[in-house]
């Protein structure tokens, strides 16, 4: 795993509250860590005209319209951003549709500060933390009988194949080039492919749909 910067940061939420809580947690894991502040979609994209980021923290409720439509056009317009989901929904089908839109990782409001904090420090190490409590019920979603293959078959090629086996045991693209002694550019190649064929945004993302889809054991 690649390690991400925190800074400069974005924390988009309509309470200000969660939001001051947000950035004291960023500054306690990053130190002098730059944040920027939204209350809306609305005020996110205005501070997205001028300026980009590291880091997006982004609410699911926002009161005129979903975070997950601001994942989905960090996704496409700032590619380098890493954004986070930090929302009081958690809601299955909520928590794919932001994964999907591009979310590294979920996280839920209700958890302690400490929680919360460790979260994030996997997110600046490079992981892609899910609360506990969705990832197993996402996990309760997958097929029971190995092979199972969901609607809508995907073909992946041998290389991508070992690609999405290797991404799905937590190894970075310059990790898996190593390995399969490929420059970090042919593996980055690869993994677009993968998330054009499963239609997807993230690595977590990519590893829940080829698990559901019957393409990883």
């Amino acid at each position: 795993m690649e390690p991400i910067a925190l800074s400069p940061a974005l924390v988009v939420d309509d309470e200000p509250g969660i939001r001051q809580r947000l950035a004291s947690l960023l500054q306690r894991i990053g130190g002098d860590v730059e944040i920027a502040m939204a209350g809306s979609l609305a005020d996110a994209r205005e501070v997205l005209r001028s300026r980009s980021f590291a880091l997006a923290l982004v609410d699911i409720g926002l009161p005129d319209g979903d975070g997950c439509e601001l994942v989905a056009w960090l996704h496409a317009q700032q590619p380098q951003t890493t954004t986070l989901i930090v929302s009081a929904f958690g809601h299955d089908d909520v928590v794919l549709a932001a994964l999907r839109a591009g979310a590294v990782g979920y996280l839920l409001k209700e958890r302690e500060d400490i929680e919360l904090e460790l979260s994030l420090r996997s997110v600046q190490r490079g992981g892609a933390p899910i609360d506990p409590v969705i990832a197993r019920r996402i996990l309760a979603l997958l097929p029971g009988t190995p092979g199972q293959v969901a609607e809508g078959a995907v073909h992946l090629p041998d290389r991508e194949r070992e690609v999405l086996e290797l991404m799905a045991r937590g190894h970075s693209n310059r990790e898996i080039g190593e390995q399969m002694t490929l420059s970090t550019l042919t593996v980055e190649g690869y993994t677009k492919s993968i998330y054009r064929k499963l239609a997807v945004g993230s690595r977590t993302a990519a590893v829940y749909e080829a698990r559901n889809r019957g393409l990883l054991r």
